[in-house]
């Protein structure tokens, strides 16, 4: 997949919008250093329209700035899961009609397959698997802050990302909607 100048500069404005709603549009929950987060839904929407390259890359920059200016230094095994969750999601990019302003309950359901399938592998494998091998963290420590977050990202992108996608198809003229008259 080529970069051209529309994915390049999504990519900075999404990771952009993605670092503003880590860091003030997000929800503690009760386990420690993990949200509910609207960055995700963002995020998967993103990806969902502009590919893997693109939810890869906003996820990594997003998150890597993210991490710096709300903690000072950068916790990478979550970068690195934000983006694959990115990536992975970005996959469904070819299998939707949003592009050309259809909106089909089957769009809907494949975008959510896709993005409970990237955050159970990216939240409750890949983020903990790196906390204890990057920085020796505890088992049940990270496992469940993985799952916690999994959950909390998956119901995010349920709803969020999905009205995302619904609202962008709606300011998309649907392919053969024009008529000569």
């Amino acid at each position: 997949m080529k970069l051209n100048t529309r994915t390049i500069v999504a990519i900075g404005i999404g990771s952009a919008i993605f670092l503003v709603l880590n860091r003030f549009v997000a929800i503690p929950t009760p386990i420690p250093n993990t949200n509910i987060s609207t960055a995700y839904a963002f995020l998967a929407f993103m990806a969902a329209l502009f590919g893997p390259i693109a939810g890869a890359l906003i996820g990594f920059i997003g998150h890597t700035l993210t991490d710096m200016l709300a903690y000072g230094s950068v916790w990478w095994s979550w970068v690195i899961a934000s983006a694959v969750f990115g990536a992975l999601v970005g996959f469904v990019s070819n299998r939707l009609a949003i592009e050309r302003g259809e909106t089909k309950m089957t769009d809907f359901v494949t975008f959510n397959v896709y993005q409970v399938l990237a955050n159970l592998i990216a939240w409750v494998l890949v983020a903990p698997i790196l906390d204890i091998l990057i920085y020796s963290e505890p088992v049940n420590k990270v496992f469940t802050q993985g799952a916690t977050a999994g959950l909390a990202n998956l119901i995010s992108v349920l709803i969020l990302g999905t009205i995302f996608l619904f609202a962008y198809a709606k300011t998309k003229t649907q392919s053969g909607s024009l008529k000569e008259e």
